[in-house]
């Protein structure tokens, strides 16, 4: 027995309301580009709307011009949706507040997730919709998942509670090392400040230290 492997999220459909309502979120508040619109192939009475999300990949909306639209929140029981997760950068996180509030949309606020900030708001269909954006950037050659997965195994092997920076400077450290050569045999942490080789000795008596620094 073999997997069938997969490589990505190729794209999430949705059942809209009617067309508008749909163009206005997604890409009227959210910025997606509408690319894409045909038939739904399998529903003539439905229009099947693309949207690209930022990565190239889509959101498909089901449209009916026949539906209202109903801004209670959609169904949270056992194989359902709870909710979707869109990637911003810091920039634009820093902006959703006020962009959210000029449009009259209820949201929980920014949230601490140790690894990233996000903030929670509904769709006009109800649909809770998060805004992410990490705390941190991969190293070279590896991706938000490989410092997730090296972070997830600091932290328990800490036995702290939730992630947190810490373990993510650290995971990135450790991936760095294992993935980038370098001509030392020694890599081990040194601070170049204290004299006599420049070895970290935690704890020590602080003899060496440099002055602190104005920026200018």
């Amino acid at each position: 027995m073999q997997k069938i492997q997969s490589q990505g999220v190729h794209h999430i459909t949705l059942v809209g309301a009617d067309r508008q309502t749909s163009i206005d979120f997604w890409e009227g508040v959210l910025g997606m580009p509408f690319v894409f619109e045909q038939p739904n192939l399998d529903n003539a009475a439905e229009s099947h709307l693309y949207f690209d999300p930022g990565d190239g990949r889509l959101i498909t909306v089901f449209t009916n011009e026949e539906r209202t639209v109903d801004p209670t929140r959609t169904p949270t029981d056992p194989g359902c949706v709870h909710h979707v997760a869109f990637a911003v950068s810091n920039a634009s996180f820093r902006q959703a507040v006020e962009r959210l509030e000029e449009r009259d949309i209820k949201h929980s606020g920014v949230k601490d997730r140790g690894f990233m900030d996000s903030i929670y708001f509904k769709d006009p269909l109800g649909l809770l919709i998060e805004l992410a954006s990490y705390r941190f950037e991969p190293p070279f050659g590896h991706t938000h998942s490989d410092v997730l997965l090296e972070a997830h195994k600091l932290r328990t092997e800490r036995g702290d509670y939730n992630i947190a920076p810490v373990h993510l400077a650290d995971a990135i450290e450790r991936l760095v090392r294992r993935s980038r050569p370098s001509l030392s045999d020694d890599r081990t942490p040194r601070d170049p400040y204290a004299g006599h080789g420049g070895v970290a000795t935690p704890g020590g008596d602080g003899a060496g230290a440099a002055e602190p620094v104005e920026s200018e």
